[in-house]
């Protein structure tokens, strides 16, 4: 009974594993949308032309209007999509080497008010 108890344990512990595994972002965190980049919940990403050699250079009160695309615990940079650490130790999604955001004035999914923004902010393609 011991044995079949430890067997059983053991498989669900292995289960719990793999399950933590697969919830970790293997593919693509935005999908294209129209000829432009968009998250997970249908909201256009931009980049920042001031944006150089892969880190970010909208961190503080910048960030809080362009919030970055945040990669979670676990996830893996796959095909053009890489991660990189921004100034308070967070990690970023990056398309193309390319940090993205979200634009904080942007309402619905479509929107894209951020693009031309200053002449630095571009819609993400």
């Amino acid at each position: 009974m011991n044995k079949l108890r430890n067997s059983l344990l053991t498989a669900a512990l292995v289960s719990t594993l793999f399950a933590g595994i697969a919830s970790a972002q293997t593919s693509a965190p935005a999908k294209m949308e129209g000829g432009m980049l968009v998250g997970a919940n249908g909201m256009t990403l931009y980049t920042f032309d001031k944006d150089a050699g892969g880190k970010s250079a909208c961190n503080g009160p910048c960030a809080g209007n362009w919030p970055p695309l945040m990669a979670k615990e676990g996830d893996k940079a796959s095909g053009d999509w890489s991660i990189i650490t921004r100034d308070d130790g967070g990690k970023q999604w990056a398309y193309k080497s390319k940090p993205v955001y979200f634009w904080s004035k942007d309402q619905k999914a479509g929107d894209k008010t951020g693009d031309g923004f200053n002449g630095v902010w571009h819609v993400a393609q």
